[in-house]
C-alpha cells in the first residue's frame, strides 16, 4: 500500500501535466523576461566593432568619439585586405 502511495505522489498525468504547461507559456506574456531600463541605457553606451580577426569588440561610445578617424569611407578591396593582412 505504501508503493502505491509513493507512486502516486511522483506520478505525473495528463490533468497535472496540462495546468504546468499552460502556465508556462502564459508566464513570457505577463512580461517577466522584459530588461530593465537601467539594461538598456547601458546598452546604448557601447557600441559593437569588428576586429580584423573577424571577432566583434564591444567598446564604450565615448572612447570612439574620442578617438582618431584614419580613413572615413574606405572600398570593400581596402576592407578585405585589412580583414586578411593577418592570415
Amino acid at each position: 500500500m505504501e508503493e502505491l502511495e509513493k507512486n502516486k505522489k511522483y506520478n505525473v498525468n495528463r490533468r497535472s501535466f496540462f495546468p504546468m504547461l499552460g502556465a508556462g507559456l502564459i508566464l513570457p506574456l505577463f512580461g517577466f523576461g522584459k530588461p530593465s531600463p537601467e539594461a538598456l541605457e547601458e546598452s546604448d553606451e557601447y557600441q559593437t566593432l569588428l576586429k580584423p580577426d573577424g571577432t566583434t569588440v564591444r567598446v564604450k561610445k565615448s572612447v570612439l568619439a574620442e578617438s582618431k578617424v584614419i580613413e572615413k569611407n574606405i572600398s570593400n578591396k581596402s576592407l578585405l585586405n585589412w580583414l586578411n593582412k593577418d592570415k
